[in-house]
């Protein structure tokens, strides 16, 4: 006698029903393979305000400032007079999955020589104190 094969076919609701346990985990595997990460960097030499405060107008030579602070991190000569440009800058930057944020903030200190090489104006803007880490990379 002959033999009977028997077919099943499987529905579409029922085949999603079966592949949804494989479907999540697979998907939770590669959630977890992309990961998140957080940094954090400083370039240049944070800041005392001590030493900025310092700095005297009028009486303070290039030597005094270089005493205080150390070697500018720039040179910039205006016509006969120079400037000394010292800065401090911070990263903060945060992954997840495939997004990322980075923020960077800078403390600049600019101090201005006269002719004769005498302090003649100190400019500081501090930033990086009102930087905020952002891990999620949409929006404020």
């Amino acid at each position: 006698m002959g033999d009977h094969v028997r077919k099943t076919v499987v529905a579409p609701r029922s085949l999603a029903r079966h592949f949804s346990p494989y479907l999540l985990s697979v998907t939770l595997a590669l959630v977890e393979a992309s990961g998140c990460a957080v940094s954090r960097g400083d370039l240049g030499m944070a800041f005392d305000e001590k030493d900025i405060s310092a700095i005297k107008k009028g009486s303070a030579t290039q030597a005094d400032v270089v005493r205080l602070l150390g070697a500018p991190d720039n040179v910039i000569q205006l016509g006969d007079r120079d400037v000394f440009h010292y800065y401090h800058y911070t990263l903060k930057h945060g992954t997840f999955l495939v997004f990322s944020r980075v923020n960077i903030a800078a403390d600049e200190l600019y101090v201005f020589f006269d002719r004769h090489g005498i302090v003649d104006q100190v400019l500081f803007g501090p930033r990086t104190d009102k930087l905020e880490f952002q891990f999620w990379p949409f929006g404020e």
